[in-house]
């Protein structure tokens, strides 16, 4: 005798299994956590200052990560590149550079932590790749970079993505076992930004083809839930191929499910990204996806926590929330970390070597060169560079037939000043007296090289509206309040003061190009652009020296890129200014940086007081100096939110 279901009883019994099934699923709490854009940092010690300092540092973020693991039963930790290059460290490094056994300090400290991944940044090639292989070779970690490959085999040059069975705590306290997959991208601009270390080795593709060729690859190899670690920043703009911040397009590719990005130096999630269509900055999700960006230089660390499900017969994410955490709060302008001192012990000699090389003197100076006017008027730090850089281009095209005689003319920008709106002491400080290399490195904080370019009076004049994005349009009519600087759409590092030319900038005119360098406007904010006194013609011929980055593209101004290269130096930019500040020396008994004033903002005609204001650094330095080098009337009116002085500009003389 025997038993036969019938449909109706299969159906209860279905019913059944499927409410056991509903009952008895599992969830997990996962906690992701991300450092990036340590830029060499590892101590919390500024060295362009010579003391220590509670704003920043790996040793400082590395208690944070302590305390966010300790709090969770499941956690994984990424770091997001940007390792190897930003800091005076970094430089000691590269210059003592790495033999084979010796190991980087980045990785000294980072072994401490149980990292379980790294993807690699676009600085990581700033040494070329036998520098980066040899340091990377220490890291006791992986990894993954998904876009590059090498140029004669057409393999990726690292390994792409990374699936790691994981051991997790669910809510009842049993082990479950999930595949976690890790893919990482860096900006596809490394091949003109280190050209000279890459070209002929390695290609790079766009970051979101390159995600949507391997993610799916991942799932198919059974990846339950995919990381996806971008060394990119977030734009909203129109998607395009091989876009340097492909943050926000990544969110669209099926299957990612938590962004770990970085490269822009900003914080996400944060207001400043509320209006951008698709973002929770609640919730921290771009699309629907979580996603972080933890600052720069261990300022922040960023957190993720996902609760996964397996109630469908899979694990997938079914809830998430993006947070960021400080080491400082700059309101209270106390720590909110302490050192973690395993790291600091741990890297003792090379903080030593790091002091010594940075102490080495290369000359004097007559006056001090301070950034806090840098946004608003010439200013002494970036007029010290572009008379470096201009000498070296003068000099090197002596005797040329085809160069010798073209004006020469130089363009550089503030790299310190002030951040991203988000570090009032984030200035330039170099006392009169004498100079060392940590001064250099404080005037000039990359490891660019020096390129000129072959250009006319037409890209002179588009290339300095592109820097005029730097400042919001006033309104003459007005007397409510208006901020000049324009922090949300355009970074300092694009503000290229140019020097051998003239020139004012009326701000009252609308941008002619937005953040991206694309002509928005038929404006011009350029006026008065003179050369030796007369107007600048359209097809007048002049050489601008420059950095690598911007010559061949970064930022997108006019008059950059391969066809308008005059010749590439060899030597870095800060190389070059050290020299000049020696020669100098030796020549004058002093360097004397003063600004020529060669640009101004145009004054402004009004019948009403406008209140038209701007944002500088916050000490009693800063101030002493505003009020002995202002070219124009200045009135201190406290702080804002954020520490940053504020000042009222008077533009109407």
């Amino acid at each position: 005798m025997y038993f036969r279901r019938s449909p109706v009883s299969m159906a209860v019994f279905a019913a059944l299994v499927s409410v056991s099934g509903l009952t008895s699923a599992a969830t997990i709490d996962l906690r992701v956590v991300e450092t990036t854009d340590l830029h060499a940092n590892v101590m919390d010690f500024d060295y362009y200052k010579g003391k220590p300092t509670e704003q920043f540092g790996l040793a400082r973020v590395a208690t944070l990560v302590k305390q966010a693991r300790a709090e969770v039963d499941n956690s994984v930790l990424v770091d997001n590149g940007d390792l190897l290059q930003g800091s005076p460290m970094g430089d000691y490094m590269a210059d003592k550079g790495l033999e084979q056994g010796d190991m980087h300090p980045v990785y000294k400290a980072m072994n401490l932590l149980d990292y379980d991944v790294g993807n690699i940044g676009n600085h990581e090639f700033n040494y070329g790749l036998d520098f980066l292989n040899e340091a990377i070779n220490d890291a006791r970690f992986p990894y993954i970079s998904a876009n590059v490959v090498d140029a004669k085999t057409g393999k990726n040059l690292y390994q792409p993505y990374l699936i790691k069975s994981q051991q997790f705590k669910d809510s009842d306290g049993k082990l479950q076992t999930v595949k976690v997959g890790y893919i990482g991208f860096v900006p596809p601009q490394i091949m003109q930004w280190d050209r000279k270390h890459l070209e002929g080795k390695v290609v790079a593709f766009d970051i979101v083809e390159s995600a949507k060729k391997f993610v799916p690859q991942m799932k198919a190899e059974g990846a339950d839930i995919i990381i996806a670690i971008p060394h990119s920043g977030m734009s909203s703009e129109p998607y395009k191929a091989m876009a340097e911040n492909s943050t926000y397009y990544l969110s669209l590719v099926e299957g990612i499910d938590a962004l770990m990005f970085g490269h822009s130096h900003g914080v996400f999630p944060a207001e400043a990204y509320a209006e951008i269509p698709g973002v929770d900055v609640e919730k921290g999700t771009i699309n629907g996806v979580p996603a972080v960006m933890p600052g720069r230089w261990g300022s922040h660390l960023g957190l993720v926590d996902l609760q996964l499900d397996n109630r469908s017969g899979k694990w997938e994410v079914v809830d998430a929330r993006a947070t960021t955490r400080a080491i400082f709060n700059t309101r209270t302008n106390s720590s909110k970390a302490k050192s973690y001192r395993d790291i600091v012990n741990i890297i003792k000699k090379e903080h030593q070597g790091t002091l010594e090389f940075v102490n080495q003197p290369i000359g004097k100076a007559s006056d001090q060169m301070y950034s806090y006017l840098a946004l608003v008027q010439d200013d002494p730090t970036v007029q010290i560079v572009n008379n470096a850089q201009r000498d070296y281009v003068e000099r090197f095209i002596q005797g040329d037939p085809d160069l010798e005689g073209i004006p020469v003319i130089s363009a550089a920008a503030p790299f310190k000043a002030g951040g991203r709106k988000n570090d009032p002491t984030g200035y330039t400080e170099v006392e009169a007296g004498t100079l060392t290399f940590r001064n250099a490195a404080d005037l000039y904080l990359y490891p660019n090289t020096l390129v000129a370019l072959k250009v006319t009076g037409k890209e002179v004049k588009n290339w300095l509206e592109r820097s005029a994005g730097q400042f919001n349009q006033i309104n003459p009519d007005s007397t409510e309040p208006q901020p000049l600087l324009n922090w949300d759409g355009f970074q300092t590092y694009n503000f290229d003061v140019m020097d051998g030319v003239d020139y004012q900038i009326d701000v009252t005119q609308p941008a002619r190009f937005d953040a991206n360098g694309i002509q928005v406007n038929d404006s011009h904010r350029i006026i008065n652009l003179t050369y030796q006194g007369k107007p600048v013609k359209a097809d007048q011929a002049f050489i601008i020296a420059t950095n690598n980055y911007r010559a061949y593209g970064g930022g997108n101004f006019a008059g950059t890129g391969d066809k308008f290269v005059a010749f590439a130096s060899p030597d870095e930019n800060r190389t070059v200014l050290s020299a000049y500040i020696t020669a100098q020396t030796k020549k004058n008994g002093q360097v004397i940086p003063s600004a020529d004033n060669n640009w101004r903002l145009a004054p402004i005609r009004s019948d009403k007081k406008l209140n038209i204001t701007f944002e500088t650094g916050n000490s009693k330095s800063a101030e002493r100096f505003i009020a002995k080098q202002a070219a124009y009337p200045l009135k201190k009116q406290g702080q804002d939110e954020t520490g940053f002085a504020l000042y009222q500009i008077d533009l109407s003389k």
